[in-house]
């Protein structure tokens, strides 16, 4: 069964067009062409990648946060109460009103105690800032190293197709390899890879379920493009998103450090660098010549739907993330002076987890005599409503 699966997987008819083959990319008279056993360099270059993580977020990343004043944000954590731990992993991490009620019941917590004690322990759950700015700073000189390479293979090719992007068919399947084509795609396939592998212990975010889409897709659409020799078209994919992503990373690291106008200025070349590379130059570019030149070359085969239909679901992807771009550029608006990770899950405060209480409620909050156990010293913010 294996063999036949594989030799269905293999058939030149699903990934070349009528006519060509994998005999068309054997080497010969010098020149070299891409081969899918070649891949297998990968894996350890994304071992290395998480390695080199893990040395710089526990040494260098640590070293910087200090000098930059990021601290480790010390959390209030909650008293051990197996019904609402119970309830907090199996039920609901936010319960409602209704909820609450059944819960103070059992455990005889008033509303207020309940409230605190979801909220304290969501927090727990949370990443605290120095895990954030550590990841943010590692990334930003991950992807800027990637971004200089990026230009150094520019430099270095100096080819047609390059600019004039309908070249990048001119001879396919025979396009031959470059050592420095070859060793650009082995990094980024490497590099995204080591993404997916650490992405269980990444900082969650909103679009967690996105990012894994976004990698895998990646990482198959470098893969087959690396496979059936489409490296002209794979570069130019790689240069365009190497472009920008250095720049949010970077912005969220000067975040996380409270440097907001140094924030504030790379977001705003973050999203203009991003909205060019994703929702011009790629679409009305690179995906037009993916899919309006190629049939007029060669017959529609398999490989062609294929590849272009992981670049669609790369570009529903910007679309998205555009949307999250521009909200969190309304931020810079008279009276926003901070930009903040759309995708972050915020952390919870004393004074919103009391504002929302009384929302629930519907009823004015009163000052009790007690809060948190301790008497208050200072109820200004918690004056009786009339």
């Amino acid at each position: 069964m294996l063999s036949r699966l594989s030799e269905w997987f293999w058939n030149e008819r699903l990934w070349f067009p009528e006519g060509l083959g994998w005999a068309n990319l054997e080497g010969s008279d010098g020149l070299t062409y891409a081969k899918a056993a070649d891949l297998w360099v990968t894996l350890p270059i994304a071992l290395v990648f998480l390695i080199i993580r893990q040395i710089f977020e526990r040494t260098v990343a640590i070293q910087m946060a200090a000098a930059l004043g990021v601290k480790e944000k010390v959390r209030v954590r909650v008293e051990h109460n197996p019904t609402l731990e119970s309830f907090f992993r199996i039920s609901n991490k936010t319960p409602k009103q209704c909820e609450i009620e059944r819960l103070g019941k059992k455990t005889g917590y008033s509303d207020r105690q309940i409230h605190r004690w979801f909220r304290r322990r969501r927090n727990q759950e949370r990443p605290n800032k120095l895990k954030k700015f550590k990841e943010a700073r590692y990334r930003t000189i991950q992807r800027f190293c990637l971004g200089l390479y990026s230009l150094h293979i520019v430099c270095v090719l100096q080819k047609p197709w390059l600019y004039k992007m309908e070249e990048m068919w001119t001879g396919f399947p025979m396009l031959t390899l470059l050592p420095s084509q070859f060793w650009y795609y082995m990094i980024e396939l490497g590099f995204y890879m080591s993404l997916l592998f650490s992405v269980a212990s990444d900082v969650k975010r909103k679009d967690f379920k996105e990012q894994i889409v976004h990698h895998v897709a990646t990482i198959l659409l470098i893969s087959f493009s690396w496979c059936v020799n489409y490296i002209r078209a794979g570069t130019l994919i790689m240069l365009v998103h190497d472009a920008s992503d250095y720049l949010l990373e970077s912005a969220k690291m000067f975040n996380y450090a409270g440097w907001r106008k140094a924030c504030n200025y790379i977001f705003i070349l973050f999203a203009v660098v991003f909205m060019i590379t994703r929702l011009v130059i790629f679409p009305f570019w690179i995906l037009h010549c993916t899919w309006v030149y190629p049939v007029t070359v060669y017959p529609p085969f398999f490989g062609y739907y294929f590849f272009n239909g992981l670049l669609f679901v790369l570009q529903c992807l910007h679309i998205f993330w555009a949307v999250l771009i521009l909200r969190m550029a309304v931020k810079f608006l008279p009276g926003n002076n901070i930009v903040e990770d759309e995708r972050s899950d915020r952390e919870e405060t004393d004074s919103e987890d009391d504002v929302k209480e009384q929302e629930d409620r519907k009823v004015p909050m009163k000052n009790g005599p007690v809060q948190n156990g301790h008497s208050p010293l200072n109820n200004n913010h918690h004056r009786k409503t009339e």
